[in-house]
């Protein structure tokens, strides 16, 4: 098909010809692909699969097909905690270790259930593959008490919006021990028989095998000889991301959440699951019970994405124009997120959409780019790159994302990155030469970035401060720093399994840790560590990854 750059405006596709244009290039008999469904008005108006569910075998995917929408299943598991607060079983205020007595009083302030629902309640959980890979987690038994517990949160409770996984678990073990049934149990009598959600259930494990499910595929890197693996999460999903479905029960499931009468669930209830919380500091999320609510090009949408090893999906509807759009993808080469925006646009058209998202170019901030600036508060690292024309922010050490123009600042959105919003103000920015430090605003919390020298450090002289072994007590973890063919490398071992990151210094106290695995790369991202220093004598070091603050290391000894 001709691009549509070389087209005439009667040859441009539109509607669902448009569609059929975006999903073209996933039509293949070599590789995975995806599933699409789209309804309106609660009417099927497409639903289609492209690419293989199994290439071993050669099987196609079909409208049929069953795959695993991973985080997308967050609100579902929000809403059981609703039914069972509309019964008096408890409270969506109440402690976490009111259900969980395990968990050690860390804050006076939270967790709530509400919180862990909202993502602002600061929790340090389910964070094991830092020490050990991709290595698999033996089953666990959930009637039991947790062993492993967190001695610190990320965050007072309530301040700042990180994206845990943990936390949703930790919900799941709650529904768990209030209602007395297992939670794909609970699941299925509450929610999905009810609503005859035939093909969803709850799979804890990517070991388990189900009929009609797409098998998950990971694209390894060039530098890996290219290809395909199968991508197996290592650990259990329960609650954060445990659901398998196809897109005739999602595309039903939108069509009642839509609904003004529902047969799951109170209106109160589904009130709260689109309230959107207002952290401390002022600043309010587009993230409320499980599910994003925020303007796109002027309508409103609500949605919630996915991606586990091998499988990403989007649950994305427009509700002023009754639209519904679900996205299950198993290893094609595609962003279901950005589709799903796509399909509106082909959907609805300029003649019902405000003008798109506007970006900071990248013009004019050439300075800024591959410098990188640390918040000596709290050991965040951010830098500037340009992002195909755009002006990029990259936040500690994740891939840079264009910054939004808003109202003189560059925006990085909560939508954006499941973080803080985070802004910088662009007078700041510009000129010839980069600018010594940087005023952030980090969901209303103002961070002061320095910036970190041009020439990095000897990587011999951070070695001899820096090497030897280390306990890291969240992770029932031991690391060790050491040299290796002029490389220095940050070892981790866990109970089960062991990662390693190649680290880069940034300056003598701050350094960059990328992971040595691409895949674990691609799943959780590099972090940055920070130095702890006593009468210059290194004591210890605090890890920052996206979704966990000042993981703390405790030297043991030094060589």
């Amino acid at each position: 098909m001709p691009s549509t750059a070389t087209q005439t405006p009667t040859e441009i596709p539109t509607g669902l010809a448009a569609v059929d244009a975006l999903l073209q290039p996933f039509n293949r008999c070599d590789g995975p692909g995806l599933v699409v469904g789209i309804a309106r008005d609660g009417k099927t108006l497409y639903r289609r699969g492209m690419g293989l569910a199994s290439i071993e075998q050669g099987v196609a995917n079909t409208a049929h097909t069953r795959m695993r929408i991973a985080s997308t299943s967050k609100h579902f598991t929000a809403l059981a905690v609703l039914l069972l607060a509309e019964e008096g079983k408890l409270a969506v205020d109440d402690l976490i270790h009111t259900h969980l007595p395990e968990l050690p009083v860390l804050s006076s302030a939270g967790p709530t259930l509400r919180q862990l629902m909202q993502h602002t309640g600061g929790c340090r959980a389910a964070i094991s593959d830092i020490a050990q890979g991709l290595a698999v987690e033996p089953v666990e038994d959930w009637s039991a008490p947790m062993q492993a517990v967190p001695s610190e949160l990320n965050f007072e409770p309530g301040s700042r919006m990180i994206y845990s996984n943990g936390g949703y678990q930790w919900l799941a073990r709650v529904i768990e021990r209030v209602s007395g049934l297992g939670f794909a149990e609970f699941m299925k009598a509450r929610i999905f028989e009810p609503l005859g959600m035939h093909d969803t259930e709850s799979l804890t494990s990517d070991f388990d095998i189900r009929p009609g499910m797409a098998m998950q595929y990971q694209a390894l890197p060039a530098s890996a000889g290219g290809g395909f693996r199968r991508g197996m999460y290592p650990g259990e999903l329960r609650g954060s991301g445990s659901l398998v479905s196809s897109i005739d029960d999602m595309l039903r499931w939108l069509a009642h959440m839509r609904s003004p009468e529902k047969k799951i669930g109170s209106a109160a209830s589904w009130a709260q699951m689109l309230e959107l919380p207002t952290l401390s500091t002022g600043t309010v999320v587009p993230y409320g019970l499980g599910l994003m609510r925020h303007p796109y090009r002027g309508v409103e949408v609500v949605h919630h994405s996915g991606a586990v090893l091998g499988t990403t999906s989007q649950m994305i509807t427009v509700p002023g124009h009754a639209l519904d759009i679900m996205i299950m993808v198993n290893g094609a080469a595609v962003s279901p997120v950005a589709l799903g925006f796509q399909i509106i646009d082909a959907l609805l058209g300029d003649a019902h959409l405000g003008p798109p998202v506007a970006h900071v170019p990248a013009d004019g901030h050439s300075a800024l780019f591959g410098k990188r600036y640390h918040a000596t508060e709290t050991g965040v690292v951010i830098g500037f790159e340009d992002v195909a024309g755009k002006l990029g922010l990259s936040w500690i050490g994740k891939k840079a994302a264009p910054l939004r123009e808003s109202e003189g600042s560059g925006l990085l959105a909560c939508e954006d990155t499941a973080l803080n919003p985070i802004s910088v103000a662009l007078h700041a920015l510009g000129g010839d030469a980069a600018p010594a430090a940087i005023t952030l605003n980090e969901g209303g919390n103002l961070l002061r970035c320095e910036r970190l020298p041009d020439e990095a450090p000897a990587t011999a002289e951070l070695a001899a401060a820096l090497a030897g072994g280390y306990r890291v007590p969240d992770l029932e973890a031991h690391a060790r720093v050491e040299l290796k063919a002029g490389v220095l490398l940050l070892r981790l071992q866990g109970p089960h399994g062991r990662n390693e990151f190649r680290l880069q210094g940034l300056s003598a106290d701050v350094l960059l840790g990328i992971a040595v695995d691409p895949l674990f790369a691609a799943l959780v991202g590099n972090c940055i560590v920070n130095v702890d220093r006593v009468a210059g004598r290194v004591v210890g070091l605090r890890m920052d990854t996206p979704r966990v603050r000042h993981l703390r290391f405790l030297r043991e000894s030094s060589e």
